[in-house]
């Protein structure tokens, strides 16, 4: 990268948002080289990830030169009133509203939908000086840990490219952890931010519930979820996650679930009086060792700073996948059957007969999500025993959390899984969704790499409105284990990718070609 009075002394495809706008500031690099830099690794690795499935680069170069004129009109205390991530790029998961990008949320029905305004948090990056440089891809609905669809096909994990980047905001994290986003938008209902930032092994936040609206996103539905699912960012470093949080937050007087909150700087928290919780396992879904050890390593680390550790069981945690999917169910007024049909129930078994006969409407993996949320609503009762299981555990914990308190945790029992693979273990991602519906802020942190060099990380996970208690843990947790490392994607002999070809013959009603 050509930059400014010499020889930059950092790669820009390794830095923190905070300190690429430092660069541009003083001048070190220029917007137009930064995006440019980012442009050219999108382009090397996306053929092997199909994670950014629409760009626009064109308009990303073009607000990068309006980006460098208002850099060179300011210096000095005179760059106080610019936007404070001016020129820095970014991505956005396909879900939320980018005016001009489509939005169609994995769904084929949608394919041809193109937003007319941004989301609200969209607009709020675009403000901060973000430089959007396209949108990535997501499972159809969001409704697995898998992000593959009939629209754009299949994500792959930059580490290895037979596995999964994770889900919903797979392509994100995805991007992310090969130095080609610094900075994504991402969303998590049910683990969404987490688990791909655990698989991908990059830096993710899922705030308290109610700090960030939700307006804007696929699939719209403004009901009781909504206080449930969390907008957040995934990125490289820790230190990015304080002044995003501070952008993103905020009511937008839409989001009836997003309130005012007072945000408490992460700089300010005195380690040496937190109580750390270690909790390595739920109590019901063993994990690999790799991820009990992350956690023991995340707790030496904190303790090294002055935390005190406690130990403590919650075996509530165990009916983690039960009461989500009870108080989830409880909160929503569409069935997924809905989502994916667009406001009209579809027919699962319909759906898996036109996929058989080489003309799907629907990818595998949300069909069989939609069928398992069925058959659970046939069972009130059930549904009722985990109601009060989940409140039961919601006063635990605000108990539990009172004060400066965090408990560290697996996000998912293993590094990331082959393709396909979690569906062997279907109620591994308890691990994070119970943490939705107790609506706790979530950090997840990376510790290193497995015997396989697969990322491992661990979670930091506070009480609502307790942000700056997980971002400080995170931050004393990378600086002692090392944090992120760069992805570098190796060709694979058979493409994991369903190229558009595949997908172009979906939609023309042909029958694809068997997946690798």
């Amino acid at each position: 990268m050509s930059v400014r009075g010499g020889v930059l002394n950092f790669d820009p495809l390794r830095a923190s948002a905070t300190r690429l706008a430092a660069a541009l500031r003083q001048g070190d690099l220029t917007a137009p080289d930064l995006v440019d830099a980012h442009i050219e690794r999108v382009n090397q690795v996306n053929p092997l990830l199909n994670a950014m499935v629409v760009d626009r680069f064109q308009a990303a170069r073009a607000q990068a030169q309006v980006a460098q004129r208002r850099l060179d009109g300011k210096t000095g205390q005179g760059q106080d009133d610019l936007p404070p991530f001016l020129g820095v790029p970014c991505t956005i998961k396909e879900f939320f509203a980018v005016k001009g990008m489509p939005q169609t949320g994995g769904v084929l029905a949608l394919k041809d939908h193109i937003a007319d305004q941004d989301a609200p948090v969209v607009a709020r990056l675009k403000a901060a000086g973000f430089i959007p440089l396209g949108v990535s891809n997501a499972p159809e609905g969001g409704l697995w840990m898998e992000t593959t669809n009939l629209v754009y096909g299949r994500t792959n994990n930059p580490w290895d490219l037979s596995r999964t980047s994770g889900g919903s905001s797979g392509g994100e994290a995805a991007l992310v952890a090969a130095g080609a986003s610094p900075v994504g938008l991402g969303s998590d209902i049910g683990g969404s931010i987490r688990i791909p930032a655990a698989m991908c092994g990059v830096v993710g936040h899922k705030p308290g519930s109610g700090l960030v609206p939700n307006t804007g996103q696929f699939p719209g539905i403004m009901d009781g979820t909504n206080a449930f699912l969390s907008t957040g960012p995934l990125v490289r470093r820790v230190e990015d996650l304080w002044p995003l949080l501070k952008i993103l937050a905020g009511p937008d007087g839409v989001d009836i679930h997003c309130k005012d909150a007072t945000l408490i700087d992460p700089a300010t928290v005195d380690l040496s009086a937190l109580d750390v919780i270690p909790l390595p396992t739920n109590g019901r879904v063993p994990v690999d060792d790799c991820m009990r050890i992350a956690v023991q390593q995340a707790a030496a680390a904190l303790q090294d700073r002055g935390a005190r550790l406690r130990e403590l069981r919650l075996d509530r945690l165990r009916h983690g996948v039960e009461i989500w999917s009870a108080m989830l169910a409880e909160a929503s007024s569409k069935p997924y059957s809905e989502i994916l049909g667009q406001g009209h129930k579809i027919s699962v078994i319909a759906e898996l007969l036109r996929s058989a006969m080489g003309r799907p409407r629907h990818s595998l993996d949300a069909l069989i999500v939609t069928a398992g949320a069925a058959l659970t609503d046939l069972a009130p009762g059930l549904r009722r025993r985990f109601l009060l299981e989940g409140q039961a555990l919601r006063d635990q914990l605000d108990q539990l959390l009172a004060g400066n308190v965090v408990l560290l945790h697996p996000p998912y029992s293993r590094p990331a899984p082959k393709h396909r693979g979690a569906w062997t273990t279907p109620f591994h991602f308890g691990y994070t969704a119970i943490f939705n519906v107790m609506q706790c802020a979530v950090t997840v942190v990376p510790t290193g790499l497995d015997s396989r060099g697969l990322p491992v990380t661990v979670q930091v996970i506070a009480r609502q409105g307790a942000d700056h208690l997980t971002i400080a843990a995170a931050a004393a947790i990378e600086d002692a284990l090392g944090g992120w490392q760069m992805a570098e994607p190796r060709p694979l002999a058979h493409s994991q990718t369903w190229g558009r070809t595949q997908v172009d013959r979906i939609v023309d009603g042909g029958k694809p070609e068997p997946s690798p």
